[in-house]
């Protein structure tokens, strides 16, 4: 399957499409993505295309019907074919593409659609780009006659996992974390500090190797796209990242959420990329894939993100205490009275995950999420005077599940869970996760242990704080939290 991209010429904000595809069989089934990864919602890309047109060897037209919503049956009796279709590209967010004058940002996933039962088929994509533009992708590229750029994909999958960039010029730096090349692209009207950006993004990146022992790609980027505006947005990919932030005039505080956005997003490389629920393995882009532990994904991932940055020293403890205090506002303030468990709202993210809903109904999978992980956390720092954590956790998952490529399920993960707790964690998951019971005296219960506390603050928001007159064990404690020393393999 060719596949060939250009501007449109008539309308800044479109992407014209041509496939060339040899059919072996008398009809063939063109499907658009229904959503993508890292947004577990129905997204229908579709709606973005106006028209969609089939063409013989000879530029006759064929039979092309519309049998859903996001497919078409193309009449074609065993020949090639030529299809053609416009895409709006018109979003900036770090999910989806957007072409003017200035910039040509593409997720595959959006808008180039597959052929049913093709999907594992490699891909070429070639890519129309003016002359001098620079670009940026997981994937290797090679540039051809006309400015044209041709990329390669193994399948659907690997393209699909590819989000590409290109501009007028795009600021570049790497770094090396043992075998890891890593490289942060940043475009639009930014001069990155690079003295601060560079030695922060190596220090995350090297705790979170050596947590983990290995990591999965031998090339990792960072895409970084910095917007006139407010703007906070990270999409993880397998051996990428897309970022966009603003706005440009923030200074250190955008670098602040460069970092946090950036260490969330590394860690996902992991959990979620390779350490996948089994009903994400493999992806369907036709429909919903329901699952029922985005709080690992996302809670774990939101959670780890934060700590990464604080035991690698990029951020202090009162920086972390205040991140950890805005989490707790997120979920006590806004969702602390919702009904469902965190394993329901995580399945209810293909109704309404992203938008407000009915009140009091769910709860978010990246802040009670977040908390629930640092619940555990803090039970098994407890019990084991630190020198075991989540860390060792997540470790066996991708020992077990990751590294081998195989799904796991929500037993999986409390069985592992209680191995490294060395006792069963039935009031911990029926409570909190399969549950609905309020977190709050728990999590104040292994708190105090670290010299921590939940402190309500003008009868409506709720942080976390260092108690008045600590014993010396907890001072202790509280320092082996937040330097986390012990290296413990398991």
């Amino acid at each position: 399957m060719i596949y060939t991209l250009k501007k449109n010429k008539n309308h800044p904000n479109f992407i014209d499409i041509e496939l060339k595809y040899k059919s072996n069989s008398d009809k063939v089934i063109l499907q658009i993505p229904a959503w993508r990864p890292g947004r577990y919602e129905l997204q229908n890309f579709a709606k973005n295309i106006p028209k969609i047109e089939a063409f013989d060897k000879n530029g006759q037209n064929l039979g092309i019907q519309k049998i859903t919503k996001d497919a078409w049956e193309i009449t074609c009796k065993k020949q090639e074919i030529l299809v053609k279709y416009s895409y709006y590209a018109h979003k900036t967010d770090a999910g989806s593409s957007f072409v003017d004058s200035d910039y040509l940002y593409i997720n595959f996933v959006n808008c180039l659609a597959y052929i049913e039962n093709g999907i594992n088929k490699p891909v070429s994509v070639e890519i129309e780009m003016p002359k001098n533009w620079q670009y940026a992708c997981a994937l290797e590229g090679k540039m051809l006659e006309n400015n044209q750029l041709k990329i390669v994909a193994s399948s659907f999958y690997t393209l699909y996992d590819s989000p590409f960039i290109a501009a007028k010029s795009i600021a570049t730096q790497e770094y090396f974390v043992e075998e890891t090349q890593f490289q942060i692209q940043i475009i639009g009207n930014y001069q990155p500090n690079w003295n601060k950006i560079l030695p922060d993004f190596e220090a995350f990146s090297r705790y979170q190797i050596c947590k983990m022992v290995s990591f999965p790609v031998k090339k990792y980027q960072f895409l970084v796209w910095i917007l006139p505006t407010a703007f906070y947005h990270g999409v993880e990919h397998s051996a990428s990242t897309m970022i966009v932030l603003g706005p440009d005039n923030e200074g250190d505080s955008l670098i602040t959420d460069l970092l946090g956005v950036s260490s969330h997003e590394l860690f996902l490389a992991w959990n979620i990329c390779k350490i996948r629920p089994k009903q994400l393995l493999p992806y369907d882009f036709s429909q919903e894939n329901y699952f029922d532990t985005g709080f690992v994904v996302e809670g774990v991932t939101t959670y780890f993100g934060d700590l990464f940055l604080l035991h690698a020293k990029v951020i202090l403890k009162d920086e972390y205490l205040k991140e950890l205090s805005t989490t707790c506002i997120r979920h006590f303030v806004k969702d602390g009275q919702a009904q469902q468990s965190i394993v329901d709202s995580s399945i209810d993210l293909w109704i309404d995950g992203y938008t407000e809903g009915i009140p009091q109904k769910k709860v978010s999978i990246y802040h009670k999420g977040a908390l629930v992980a640092l619940l555990l956390d803090l039970m098994i720092r407890n019990k084991f005077d630190h020198k075991k954590s989540l860390y060792c956790v997540m470790k066996a998952m991708w020992d077990n599940f990751g590294m081998k490529n195989i799904g796991y399920t929500l037993t999986d993960y409390k069985l592992i869970a209680e191995t490294i707790f060395e006792a069963p964690l039935n009031d911990y998951f029926n409570n909190f996760i399969a549950g609905n019971v309020p977190i709050e005296a728990a999590l104040n219960t292994e708190l105090k242990h670290i010299g921590l506390g939940l402190v309500w603050k003008n009868n409506f928001t709720i942080v976390i704080s260092e108690i008045k007159k600590p014993t010396k064990v907890q001072k202790m404690n509280l320092e082996k939290f937040l330097t986390d020393n012990y290296f413990a393999s398991i």
